[in-house]
């Protein structure tokens, strides 16, 4: 049994874009009761999560309760700023009775688990469970469970091309940490890409794990919240591409914040997005956009060539500075390029 004088912590894990701010969204809109707390990892240098998961702050989850880590990936920076940030959480007048931890899309959440066994934290706080998005879509197609077949026929015309790429390691690396895996975006997945989802996933699996569908974020927080599975004393496991190495880089990823003028219309602003993805690689984009005429802001996110837009909230007296990050893998990034697609 779990520690019930130890504060839980659930860690949301999954790929760039598998809706983990959208699931944290709803659980802050049924706490169960609970007064939360929210860390957020950014992978870049401006942070967009943190300030949507801030707009929706209210008693249960207060603006104070919501933290972000922007200085790299969290599982690179235990000592420096994650170990600190939640001992400042810990700390508050108030302490929360549940923890939210939003990794970074290119974290690999095992390490970050090793961190819950440091002295400074390891009889305060236990991690009740790690949930793990994939994008039922995108894992019905493959794109992260390579084909051998296929590989083998790309390799015969290019020899330098490795098997393992790094998006599939971080991918698999995920899924077999978790204890829940949530297959986002059902709806547009529908029956038979849920099904082929699901067995690329229990191929990858070190183990049985429960598979659940979900779209926009909906489920019900007790299926996924109070598992207790104490997954800092479970390490074993959750095997990782990379156990035995002392540290791990994301040196195969790089992110560019571009910032842009105002914009006179949405729609061609994401079709450049798109034509990014498509000519370019681009595996992420997110940010605020000044639309000329609008009181509001326009959230963009972008998971490819799947581009979403919205207006979430008025400017108010904030300037109306527009800024996207743009994440790609490290040889795909150019970012006078990407300027000149997005500025043009």
């Amino acid at each position: 049994m779990t520690d019930l004088t130890k504060t839980p912590v659930t860690v949301i894990t999954g790929f760039l874009g598998a809706g983990k701010t959208t699931l944290i969204r709803h659980l802050m809109l049924n706490p169960q009761g609970k007064r939360l707390a929210v860390l957020v990892n950014e992978f870049g240098t401006m942070g967009v999560d943190g300030e949507i998961l801030k707009s929706c702050a209210d008693a249960n989850c207060p603006a104070e309760n919501i933290m972000e880590l922007s200085n790299g990936c969290i599982c690179c920076t235990v000592a420096d700023d994650f170990i600190p940030t939640l001992e400042r959480l810990m700390a508050m007048p108030v302490k929360p009775d549940h923890i939210l931890i939003e990794t970074s899309g290119l974290a690999l959440p095992k390490p970050l688990l090793k961190a819950f066994d440091w002295p400074a934290i390891r009889s305060r706080i236990t991690v009740d469970g790690v949930i793990a998005l994939a994008d039922a879509e995108a894992v019905a197609a493959g794109r992260f469970a390579p084909d051998e077949e296929a590989v083998e026929a790309q390799r015969a015309t290019d020899p330098s091309l490795d098997h393992e790429t790094p998006l599939s390691e971080v991918f698999e690396d995920q899924i077999a940490c978790a204890d829940i895996v949530l297959l986002s975006k059902a709806d547009l997945a529908g029956d038979d890409g849920l099904a082929a989802a699901r067995a690329v996933i229990e191929a990858e699996a070190p183990r049985k794990l429960p598979i659940l569908p979900l779209t926009d974020g909906v489920i019900d927080p007790r299926v996924i919240l109070g598992l207790g599975a104490a997954a800092e004393d479970d390490l074993a496991a959750r095997p990782s591409h990379h156990d035995g190495a002392d540290d791990h880089e994301h040196d195969d990823f790089d992110s560019v914040v571009i910032e842009l003028s105002e914009i006179a219309d949405p729609a061609d602003l994401a079709a450049r997005i798109e034509r990014l993805a498509r000519e370019q690689k681009i595996l992420r984009v997110k940010g605020h956009v000044a639309v000329a005429g609008k009181p509001m802001r326009l959230l963009v996110q972008a998971v490819g060539e799947r581009v979403r837009h919205q207006y979430d909230r008025p400017w108010g007296d904030a300037p109306r500075a527009s800024r996207l990050v743009v994440i790609a893998e490290h040889d795909d990034i150019d970012e006078a390029a990407i300027r000149a697609v997005l500025a043009a």
